[in-house]
């Protein structure tokens, strides 16, 4: 395909959500797949609801996603300007147009004259449509009512036949046009209506395809109608399926996250989000699920997206994200967690005690042995504290279970003058030492390993036992089982 130019136009009304994400993303795999260009437009005429706070929001989180833009807000382009706040005066000439040509008329009608014509045709069974009375205006009726009332524009619709959607994703979709009635393109307020300003803007961005949310295609036939009546030619259009709730209602709050700036707090890849939402919906076949973005880039197929509702997991996300955090560059997780542990309450001071780069290289050592047990990037802040701090807390099933049998202090008395001693002071000295004690004392390793990890980490489950060890160093270690011994043995 030659020309290709797709369109994400998000509104400035609220944080950037799952399903306008994976949208952004459908329209990004398919331009790159093509050599398209992507183009950001912000649908900005709701001036009650927009704000510059959301805007940044919805910027910032598709850079974190790594989804740039070929034109639009803080890059530019030829097909400018890119929110539709400042495309004011082409949808006024567009509106004049129809206008000039008989294809649009002023309409005075007042909210409460509408609401009694809907009431009379609903009393005979009729659909709610508006009478079109205001089309029959003249031209000086319209110049004296201008003058004191206020009015919309209305296009003017074809009352007979269909208007028929050849969609990429669902096909052949038609829709009889007396459903529609003369429905308004300009609004009182001046302002265009969203299908009126998509279509205008959509023409002369030169946009070849249109590919947006299912919820959309109910709004596609009434832009072909106006479209048509500009004589402008048709992009193509594909509806992608909604993303539903795992009990198939609307996905919400309640569902949990759902914002990207959520998953980027809950410690989520950018990686993995991408991963995840790109399965929701289409598939590359051979039942693939991890793959790199330039993976699902050339692999990206319109043809491959299902016209099903996609079912939301967050826990299939979270296992996604465990997997990124394994495999991923032990450098790039480090730069990816150390805003995490900059701002955690526990372990921030800590962070700030280093210079920045001698506290990266301690914490590519722990992450190392901690991430093959976690899945976000929080989970991993949680999960090393002990590497950083002495006045952690121990768990208390695992103090009664452990530290409370009656040879507990003698164990750990023997665990801190075995390690006292080995040397060299490596994992597998460490090991070999501390089994040679489990048959000295005819115990099993865990008798001798639990009481010492809860000891060492105030945990009974975690990494490596003798790499941890490692890791703190003998002084820290014997230090923290003598705190143990005393805290919890001495009785």
């Amino acid at each position: 395909m030659t020309g290709i130019r797709v369109r994400f136009a998000p509104s400035p009304t609220g944080e950037l959500h799952v399903g306008g994400v994976r949208t952004a993303l459908f329209n990004w795999f398919f331009t790159r797949n093509h050599g398209g260009k992507m183009i950001l437009r912000i649908d900005d005429t709701d001036r009650q609801r927009s704000s510059p706070e959301y805007l940044e929001s919805i910027l910032t989180s598709l850079k974190w996603l790594e989804l740039d833009w070929d034109e639009g807000p803080e890059v530019g382009g030829k097909y400018g300007p890119y929110f539709q706040s400042e495309r004011l005066n082409i949808y006024n000439d567009e509106a004049q147009k129809l206008i000039d040509s008989k294809k649009a008329y002023y309409c005075f009608c007042t909210p409460e004259e509408l609401q009694a014509e809907r009431e009379i045709n609903l009393r005979k069974g009729q659909p709610p449509r508006y009478s079109g009375k205001c089309r029959q205006l003249s031209p000086q009726e319209i110049k004296d009512k201008k003058a004191h009332k206020n009015f919309v524009i209305r296009l003017l619709s074809p009352e007979t036949g269909q208007t028929v959607v050849e969609d990429i994703i669902r096909g052949t979709v038609v829709f009889e046009n007396n459903i529609f009635d003369d429905f308004i393109i300009i609004k009182s307020d001046g302002l265009p209506t969203y299908n009126f300003a998509s279509v205008v803007d959509d023409f002369y961005m030169k946009i070849s395809h249109v590919i947006r949310a299912e919820e959309h295609l109910s709004n596609t036939p009434r832009q072909q109608i106006i479209a048509e009546q500009l004589g402008y030619k048709l992009p193509s259009y594909a509806h992608v399926p909604m993303i539903l709730a795992p009990d198939h209602s609307k996905l919400s709050k309640r569902h949990g996250a759902t914002s990207v700036q959520e998953y980027k707090e809950m410690g989520v890849l950018p990686e993995a989000l991408i991963n995840y939402l790109a399965l929701l919906g289409w598939s590359p076949g051979d039942d693939r699920e991890l793959m790199s973005i330039n993976e699902m880039t050339d692999l990206f197929s319109l043809d491959k997206v299902s016209k099903n509702p996609a079912i939301y997991d967050l826990k299939k996300l979270i296992w996604l994200n465990g997997n990124y955090l394994r495999t991923m560059k032990l450098d790039v997780i480090v730069q990816k967690a150390l805003p995490f542990f900059k701002n955690s309450d526990e372990l921030s001071d800590v962070v700030h005690s280093y210079q920045e780069d001698d506290f990266k290289k301690i914490l590519e050592k722990v992450i190392d042995l901690v991430r093959d047990r976690v899945k976000t990037l929080r989970e991993l802040v949680e999960a090393s504290g002990y590497f950083f701090r002495n006045d952690f807390t121990y768990d208390e099933k695992g103090v009664k279970k452990h530290f409370g049998k009656k040879n507990a202090g003698e164990i750990l008395a023997k665990v801190y003058r075995t390690l006292k001693d080995v040397e060299p002071y490596q994992p597998e000295q460490i090991k070999n030492a501390l089994g040679e004690l489990s048959q000295t004392l005819n115990l099993s390793m865990g008798r001798i390993n639990l009481p010492t990890r809860l000891a060492v980490t105030g945990r009974t489950m975690g990494p490596d036992l003798f790499e941890v060890i490692t890791f703190l160093g003998r002084e820290k270690t014997l230090e923290r089982i003598k705190k143990a011994k005393e805290l919890f043995t001495s009785s």
